[in-house]
Formats: structure tokens, C-alpha cells, sequence
């Protein structure tokens, strides 16, 4: 265990004592070989799992079928990329010892279970949803986002049932899917009517806090152009041509967008970025294309609407594209698929922040640096529910997602312990320090 740095009242240090690697490490094998790519029949069995999981810790357990039609009627719904036939809600109450206690949590962790496709397996050194361990380190799809810290948040109120110490407030753990295309378990359980006075979320933040988010949204270009045979290309207009004048105005748009950062995110190179990941044109190599689909991610301003990010991207593609000939008389046609991944912040002042830092100086023997983060997370989903929420947990960003994704074993236990500080804290009763 860490060396603890601050003095301890007695019920916190029973819980930290308590706090079991051994069992997080299997809660971590057994959720990395669910195969939980979003919208497969995985992700429904991940959560599935964890409801058990949680019963097993004598949690009371709301499980529910998420009725994903109806929620989509909402305004708010965040949107998906991809097709569910069934999903999922799990969240789980570690009650207050007294009756008559207030029964919204004190604090709620969110951690989501689903994880995006391996790509390529071939890449992979080994099976992708088997939990491969090397010199400390966990391999496999969804160790870094996010199940580490699923398994940490889960190890934590393990201990803090265990230790038995007398609770004056619920404490709960939200498992979500759909994180991944745009947050609808998230959307359902805020839906369902799950708050808490405070929420942290597990993503892997590098042993940073964040309190602030950018977003994120998906856009689609259907660049047009005027078929011909290859031998004639100059008889018709190549919409791959006419994709280098269109990504030339979003280069301006990304530029000009990424000025004046503010201060949590100077840390970043390019804060709101703007990047085209998908690229279709053509379907016979000798034929100039009339038709290019482009998709990518398009990056949303702190504090900015999603409304307001969309029509200054459209407004930037429209006022570059009218100085073409061909472009302006057939114009680029926008669309928006998939989530929507407003920016997100913890209220300032509130004082999660110091609760959250002051619990991993206390376990780490460190104070963490506070930043902002440039992706979109189940963070915004939270705030906009009123419910105060921050990001801390294990792994590094750019871990995740990758080939052979990987997750520092040591911090998940860390993080573990920085949870179950956090929860006795703020469920229990202070009493005298530990001598």
C-alpha cells in the first residue's frame, strides 16, 4: 500500500487497509474478457456483470432495460454512431447504516464499460480481451478506458462495505455504456432520476484532476463533383480535388479557434482540434469521382454551445467554399451523425476539487496538477444535470484506444485507495485521528 502522508482517522484507515488488489485485479481480468464494443451484445453483458458484481457487495441494485426510442424523443439526447438493439442501466446504492437518513448519495462514481472495436488483432501481441500482465503493466482493450477505473471505483466501496464503518449518507457507483459514440447510459441514468451532491468519473487522466472539458462533435461532408472517364479528367470536376479547397477553410477555421486558451488547457498544443478521419470517393479507378464523403471530429469550445460550434464551422466551410466556381453554384452539404459532446466544467469554487486533491495527496503523497482535458466525457452530461463532476483515474490518454492498450497496474491500485478515502469522507463520521 502507498505511504499515507496525512493523519487518518481511525475509520479511514480501516477502509484503506481494507482496500483488496488481489480482487480488483480479477474484477479487472473479468471485465476486459467481456467484449464490450459498443452497441454489441458485450456491452450489454458487461453490464450485466457489474450488477451482480455490485449485489455481491450488498448494494441495492437498479437494473433496468433502457428504453432508447424514448429517450431519443428528448432534446437533450446526446445521439449515437452506432445502431443498439438493447441497452442497459446499472446503478448501484451503498446505503446509509441509520433509516431515515438522507437518501441521495453524498458522492456517486461513473465509470462506463463499454470500449471501442480492437481494430487490426492481428497488431495485438495476444487476444485483446484477455488481460495480459507485464512487468506491472495490464495489457488489453479497455484497461485504460475505462475499466481500470471501473475496477478501482468498485474495489473501493468493496472496502468501505467491508470495514464496516457506521455511513450517514448513500454512496453510489453509476456503470454506463455508450460512453464511447455519445454517452446515451450516462443519459439514461441522469433520466431515470440518479443524482448525487458530487460525481467523480474514473477516465484515465495521468495523475492529473480535471475539472473542465472541451467537447466533441462528428461532422459529414458530401463534397460534390462531375463524373467523367479517367482518360477525359479534364471533362469533369474531382470531388477529391475539391475536398483540398474545403479543408483548406477548416485549417483557417481550426487556427483561428485556437487562440486565447484558456489557462487550464495551455497545457495542450492544440486545444480544439479539428481532424478528418473518414474519407470515401469513387468506385471504379478510372472515373473521376463525383462524389467525396468526408467525416471527423470537429472540437467544442469550453463554455461554447453545440449550436454555436456547429454554425461556426458551417458559416467557415460556406464563406471559404463561394470563392470556387464549382463549389459555389454546388455547394459542400453538411450533416452532423453521431453523439454530440458538449464541454462540461465542475463549478468554480465548488469544493469537490479540494476533496478529490487533498484525498490523492493523501494517498500519493503528491499534489496532482489541475488541467482541462480536450475530450468529450460523460462530464458534461452530469454538469448539465446539475451534478457537480470531475474527472480522476488511472491510465494515460493516449493509451487509450490504442493497439495493445495498456493501464499502470500500481495506479489502479492507487486510485482505488484515492476512492475509498474519498467515499468513507464522505459518507462517514469524522472522528479523531488515528494515533
Amino acid at each position: 500500500m502507498t505511504e499515507l502522508t496525512h493523519e487518518l482517522t481511525d475509520d479511514e484507515r480501516r477502509v484503506l487497509d481494507l482496500v483488496d488488489d488481489d480482487a480488483i485485479l480479477a474484477d479487472l481480468s473479468a471485465l476486459v474478457a467481456i467484449p464490450s464494443v459498443g452497441g454489441s451484445a458485450g456491452e450489454v453483458a458487461a453490464q450485466r456483470w457489474c450488477a451482480e458484481r455490485l449485489r455481491g457487495l450488498g448494494m441495492y441494485v437498479d437494473e433496468w432495460p433502457i428504453d432508447i426510442a424514448q429517450l431519443a424523443t428528448d432534446s437533450a439526447f446526446p445521439g449515437m454512431e452506432v445502431d443498439r438493439e438493447q441497452a442497459l442501466g446499472v446503478v448501484g446504492t451503498l446505503r446509509p447504516s441509520a433509516e431515515n437518513s438522507i437518501t441521495t448519495p453524498a458522492l456517486a462514481f461513473c465509470g462506463h464499460t463499454d470500449v471501442v472495436p480492437p481494430g487490426n488483432e492481428t497488431a495485438w501481441p495476444d487476444d485483446p480481451f484477455t488481460l495480459r500482465i507485464t512487468d506491472g503493466i495490464g495489457h488489453g482493450r479497455g484497461v485504460c478506458d475505462m475499466k481500470g477505473g471501473v475496477a478501482a471505483m468498485i474495489g473501493a466501496l468493496d472496502a468501505l462495505q467491508r470495514a464496516g464503518v457506521h455511513r450517514t449518507r448513500a454512496v453510489a457507483i453509476h456503470c454506463v455504456s455508450g460512453e464511447e459514440d455519445g454517452g446515451v447510459g450516462a443519459f439514461a441514468a441522469l433520466s431515470r432520476g440518479h443524482r448525487a451532491d458530487a460525481c467523480v468519473i474514473p477516465e484515465p487522466t495521468g495523475g492529473a484532476v480535471i475539472p473542465a472539458n472541451a467537447g466533441s462533435l462528428t461532422f459529414r461532408l458530401e463534397v460534390p463533383g462531375l463524373a467523367a472517364h479517367g482518360s477525359r479528367r479534364t471533362a469533369g470536376v474531382s470531388a477529391v480535388d475539391k475536398l483540398e479547397v474545403v479543408l483548406a477553410g477548416l485549417r483557417a477555421l481550426e487556427k483561428a479557434r485556437n487562440t486565447d486558451i484558456p489557462t487550464e488547457f495551455a497545457h495542450l498544443e492544440l486545444p480544439w482540434p479539428l481532424s478528418v478521419g473518414v474519407v470515401h470517393a469513387g468506385d471504379w479507378a478510372s472515373i473521376v469521382p463525383d462524389l467525396l464523403v468526408a467525416e471527423g471530429r470537429y472540437g467544442v469550445r469550453p463554455g461554447e454551445s453545440v449550436s454555436a460550434a456547429r454554425a461556426a464551422f458551417e458559416t467557415a466551410v460556406h464563406d471559404h467554399t463561394r470563392h470556387d466556381p464549382w463549389l459555389r453554384d454546388n455547394p459542400v452539404r453538411i450533416s452532423w451523425p453521431g453523439g454530440m459532446f458538449a464541454s462540461g466544467r465542475l463549478p468554480g469554487g465548488h469544493p469537490l476539487l479540494g476533496q478529490v486533491t487533498d484525498a490523492v495527496r493523501g494517498v500519493r503523497g503528491s499534489v496532482p496538477d489541475v488541467i482541462g482535458a480536450p475530450y468529450g466525457s460523460d462530464l458534461r452530461l452530469y454538469a448539465a444535470a446539475g451534478v457537480p463532476t470531475l474527472q480522476y483515474g488511472p491510465g494515460r490518454i493516449e493509451h487509450a484506444h490504442a493497439v495493445d492498450e495498456q493501464v499502470d497496474l500500481a495506479e489502479v491500485f492507487a486510485c482505488a485507495r484515492v476512492f475509498a478515502l474519498l467515499a468513507v469522507r464522505a459518507c462517514g463520521e469524522r472522528t479523531r485521528p488515528a494515533s
